[in-house]
């Protein structure tokens, strides 16, 4: 639901007011102020360059954005990005000059594409939006007040427009900055059209066991992390633990006291008069749907057994996901699964306050029957006297599919489904949105088929306390047996249990590996405030109790030695065997005394491109390449290169030119394309290059 469909409900009238009272300042100040609402917290949640995010206003678009079924916790890193985002592009927008004026905003807003178009005042029947019914709403009630709304809504429209706009600018700006000068032409022709011809050994690093690579040493690793720092940078902290899981799932005996708590209660159930009524008393994991779905639809376990249940009858308990279940049949219908209908409404209620006495009610809709019979024009009818505002544009009519049966007021379908076309009747509805008199007119039906009504009995399977208190003094037990990591290592060996590790985990983490669905804050918030080899006490994630280890703390700045181990080993351990096969394979000077010594071929490239210098079985090596382009080695043999996947040596035979197809207006066009593309990289670059201070672990 729509921010303004919300606020529509408090109150109709206030609508266009609070939009118009935003767009209004918006357009007289040519923006609305950030941080200043009148619910910005003093606290703030971040900063940027500076500039603060502050937590009341993060909280509010926060409940905004989840209103849509969002999971609020995966919601929070998107909007902190988006926020970021937000004050980079608007503070590099504001050093540029680049503006959104309110005139701008308006013409997005009242124009073909406005974001209110949702909005179903606004639409006529055709579907075109009514700018001019907007812009006269809009200036009626300018002077209408309401803070909360007002802010509501320009986090809504206004916010968004503006960003969109801010955002179409600084983009294009980048774009159009590509510049391509002469000389880059040339030298990317040139660089096209370059070709070398080459001999050349190649002894893989995979010709030598791992296993003949001595173990590599912590100060080895640090030294090559020194080497090469840029690999290595650390911008963010981490933390990396090791942990066990102590199950708190059901046992066998708990599913089996379960499965008998079920099967005492199927001969009340099979029996029981009122279904609906017995349900609620005893409660089902599974609610009472009071409706028919069609037979081809029932994709639960057993279906085709249930399905063909007599009336009354039941099937079951039978295990379905983490319940045990008893299905009871009750009852039978062909019906269409679809419908079209015609509907005029005269409301007694509206979110249970009074609108008409019931008696007042009756005899206006008696009246309107009387007319339609009549034969008065039914979209004249819908426009004088149905309170039903979202039928207006389309003349009374509804679509309904047979699978929103029970998503429809229960008079309203059976009427609509369960009587045949022509049928025009008056039924009473009871409920908070759609309560009054319905005069209904059934104007089609297709498709029909076999539709059934089934109850379901459903009790779910949990863990007993006896299940839960042994995993509990379990975890406990192996949390005080271990000090250190070697001890958790030997107490969860001896236990049987596997250790599993989690790295990289960073302060803002909602989830881990293998605990992505459950929440694991309390556990994040931990690793963060303790140290090394510092162990949990038991914590209650999903399933499991989790005692934890921590095992490494990773800073910001250079890479720990056991955070880049396992990036590094592979880097050094080449570079061991590189200097293996250099002094034992590759003895002489020409390249057929290094193939007879390495026991290898001489091998040949004629067509070796600089464009994409992908040679044979080396695949893309840049150091060869580097070689096989240098004009000062043509005709002489290279001493053997460490590359990326073994020692390489070669011998420069030619470097020429191979004729080209492309013209220079081609070549300068795919430049400025890979130059306009790395424009829209603008935003990457401004995070880079910024200041940003992250306090949302204090608060989510």
């Amino acid at each position: 639901m729509s921010v303004i469909q919300k606020i529509r409900d408090k109150g109709a009238w206030f609508l266009f007011g609070f939009i118009a009272v935003a767009l209004i300042a918006f357009i007289l100040q040519d923006g609305v102020g950030r941080g200043s609402g009148a619910f910005s917290a003093s606290s703030a949640i971040g900063k940027v360059n500076g500039t603060k995010i502050e937590l009341g206003e993060f909280d509010q678009k926060l409940n905004l954005y989840s209103q849509n079924g969002q999971d609020r916790n995966s919601l929070i890193p998107q909007l902190w990005n988006m926020e970021v985002d937000r004050i980079l592009l608007e503070q590099e927008c504001d050093k540029l000059g680049i503006t959104v004026t309110g005139k701008e905003v308006a013409d997005v807003l009242f124009g073909e594409n406005s974001p209110l178009r949702r909005e179903q005042q606004f639409v006529d029947e055709n579907g075109k939006f009514k700018a001019d019914e907007a812009r006269q709403a809009f200036a009626q009630l300018k002077k209408t007040k309401n803070a909360e709304n007002l802010q509501g809504v320009i986090q809504a429209y206004i916010d968004p427009i503006k960003q969109q706009a801010l955002r179409s600018k600084y983009d294009a700006l980048l774009q159009q900055s590509a510049y391509v000068p002469n000389w880059l032409v040339e030298k990317q022709k040139a660089d096209n059209s370059s070709i070398s011809k080459i001999n050349y050994v190649f002894v893989p690093y995979t010709s030598i066991s791992d296993s003949t690579v001595k173990d590599i040493s912590d100060n080895e690793i640090a030294a090559y992390i020194k080497k090469h720092p840029a690999g290595f940078e650390q911008k963010e902290a981490t933390r990396s633990f090791a942990y066990v899981t102590f199950s708190t799932s059901p046992s066998h005996t708990d599913s089996l006291t379960v499965y008998n708590q079920v099967l005492g209660l199927k001969n009340e159930f099979t029996n029981s008069a009122n279904t609906q009524n017995y349900l609620s008393r005893v409660g089902s994991e599974i609610p009472f749907l009071d409706a028919f779905l069609p037979k081809k639809d029932l994709k639960m376990p057993n279906a085709d057994s249930i399905k063909t249940l007599a009336d009354g009858n039941t099937f079951g308990p039978y295990l379905d996901g983490g319940n045990f279940v008893i299905a009871k049949m009750l009852g039978k219908r062909t019906l269409p699964d679809s419908v079209k209908v015609r509907h005029i409404l005269v409301k007694t209620e509206d979110k249970r306050n009074p609108v008409l006495a019931d008696s007042v009610a009756k005899k206006r809709i008696d009246s309107v029957e009387a007319l339609a019979k009549a034969g008065t024009d039914f979209n004249q009818l819908v426009q004088k006297y149905s309170d039903d505002g979202g039928s207006k544009a389309t003349k009374g009519e509804y679509d309904f599919a047979l699978q929103q049966f029970s998503n429809i007021s229960k008079e309203f379908a059976e009427a609509t489904f369960y009587g045949k076309v022509g049928d025009k009747v008056i039924v009473k509805v009871e409920n908070d949105a759609y309560a009054g008199y319905h005069y209904i007119e059934v104007i089609s039906q297709k498709n029909f088929s076999d539709a059934v009504k089934i109850a379901y009995l459903a009790k779910p399977i949990l863990a007993s306390n006896e299940t839960i208190n042994i995993a509990s003094t379990a975890a406990l037990q192996f949390a005080a047996n271990v000090k250190n990591k070697q001890q958790f290592d030997d107490e969860a060996s001896k236990q049987n249990k596997p250790v599993m590790i989690a790295q990289e985990v960073k302060e803002n983490d909602f989830s881990i590996p293998n605990f992505q669905q459950e929440p694991v804050r309390n556990l994040v918030r931990w690793l963060y405030e303790n140290k090394v080899n510092n162990v949990s006490e038991p914590m209650e994630i999903g399933d499991n109790y989790v005692v934890s280890i921590i095992t490494g703390i990773n800073n910001v700045g250079l890479k720990s030695v056991a955070a880049a181990r396992t990036q590094v080993e592979p880097f050094i351990r080449n570079e061991k065997k590189a200097k293996q096969i250099i002094e034992n394979k590759f003895k002489g000077s020409s390249l057929e005394e290094y193939a007879n010594s390495a026991a290898v071929h001489v091998e040949n490239a004629d067509s070796v491109s600089f464009a994409n210098p992908v040679i044979g079985n080396i695949g893309y090596d840049l150091k060869v390449a580097g070689a096989a382009f240098n004009k000062d080695m043509v005709g002489k043999v290279t001493t053997p290169i460490a590359g990326n996947s073994g020692v390489v040596a070669i011998k420069v035979n030619s470097i020429g030119a191979a004729p080209t197809m492309q013209d220079d207006e081609t070549i300068k066009q795919q430049i400025l394309g890979q130059m306009r593309n790395a424009a829209y990289r603008g935003m990457g670059a401004l995070r880079n290059a910024a200041t940003i201070k992250d306090y949302r672990f204090k608060v989510y």
